[in-house]
């Protein structure tokens, strides 16, 4: 399974111009509201049309701008799950269901049957969408995907409306089915869910895809600042070069030590939970006031008057740090984030 996309489209507040492939593979984008997401989604499923470019899946295109080709959605084989799920509403949820399903009557009926059970609605076929709670709707719009002959999912903030516990259920049974499919693309502003389910990440900004790779790369070191913060990392600082080794973080007012440093350095990053506390001064060892400290589930969220905060696991120290008092922090060379911009 292969889904090759190159798109342009002019939208009132930006040109969205991206371009990628993804081959039997889960690939999620991570970006903030109005990025592009969900437009790159509604253009891929033939519900938007570009103004130019072409989308190949599986050898058959969809769209191409210079050849005058352009499927309409119910020829596309897309499932696409919107973020306001969009059932029917005059159908019952197994009509909604088995209206999506392909196959012989017997066949309908045992994929209905078997998603009203992956999904845990059974009870509800007879049920109305105005008589569901959100998450149950949201479980009947999955349900009615994974039921059609789609050969690739497009999923919009598939867990949104869910709670903790039957989101996990969930993204445990999605990631077999994701399997099945070989190529899915998930729109989510969760990272953690991102790294969980998806195999390639691009993160998108105004537009334009600023990272795209495996989801190990870009959480390791993402390339820039919207890369940065999407991925967890809050402490972000102005930076600039002052020698080979040697960075000065603007906003913070350290000088830390670091190995190539790229000339075009314009930030750097660390995240939270990479700061450690040690016990004496050293290299990339300051000491530093804590200003306020927040008590989380697991952790101390502990904020310096620098602009920096660390997370420590509670499990791991069992001191609270206290407001006004004085630590020695370490922000490790090989944790910094170099940042473009």
């Amino acid at each position: 399974m292969n889904l090759d996309v190159r798109i342009k489209k002019i939208l009132r507040d930006f040109t969205l111009n991206v371009e990628f492939s993804v081959r039997d593979e889960v690939f999620a984008f991570l970006g903030a509201s109005g990025a592009g997401k969900s437009m790159t989604l509604k253009i891929i499923a033939g519900i938007e049309t570009p103004d130019e470019g072409r989308i190949i899946l599986n050898g058959r295109t969809l769209f191409d701008s210079a050849k005058k080709i352009n499927l309409p959605p119910q020829a596309r084989r897309v499932g696409y799950l919107f973020q306001n799920c969009a059932l029917f509403p005059n159908m019952t949820v197994a009509e909604n269901i088995s209206f999506a399903a392909s196959g012989t009557a017997s066949e309908k009926i045992l994929k209905l049957k078997k998603n009203l059970s992956r999904f845990k609605l059974e009870g509800l076929e007879n049920s109305y969408p105005h008589e569901l709670s959100g998450g149950q709707v949201q479980r009947v719009a999955l349900a009615r995907i994974l039921a059609s002959h789609a050969q690739l999912l497009l999923l919009d903030e598939p867990f949104s409306a869910l709670d903790s516990h039957l989101k996990w259920q969930l993204e445990l049974e999605l990631a077999e089915v994701f399997k099945i499919y070989g190529v899915t693309i998930l729109v989510s502003h969760d990272r953690d869910e991102v790294f969980r389910l998806a195999d390639k990440v691009a993160v998108i900004n105004v537009g334009k895809i600023e990272a795209f790779g495996s989801k190990h790369e870009i959480f390791r070191q993402p390339p820039t600042v919207a890369a940065a913060l999407l991925t967890g990392c809050q402490n972000i600082s102005a930076a600039k070069k002052i020698a080979d080794d040697k960075i000065f973080a603007e906003d913070w007012q350290l000088t830390l030590t670091v190995k190539k440093i790229p000339d075009d350095l314009k930030f750097i990053g660390i995240r939270a939970c990479d700061l450690k506390q040690t016990s004496a001064a050293g290299e990339n060892i300051f000491l530093l006031k804590v200003s306020r400290v927040i008590e989380d589930t697991n952790s101390f969220i502990v904020l310096f008057e620098n602009h920096i905060h660390a997370e420590v696991d509670k499990s791991l120290n069992s001191t609270f740090p206290i407001p006004n008092s004085s630590l020695y922090i370490c922000l490790p060379a090989d944790k910094i984030i170099l940042l473009r911009g």
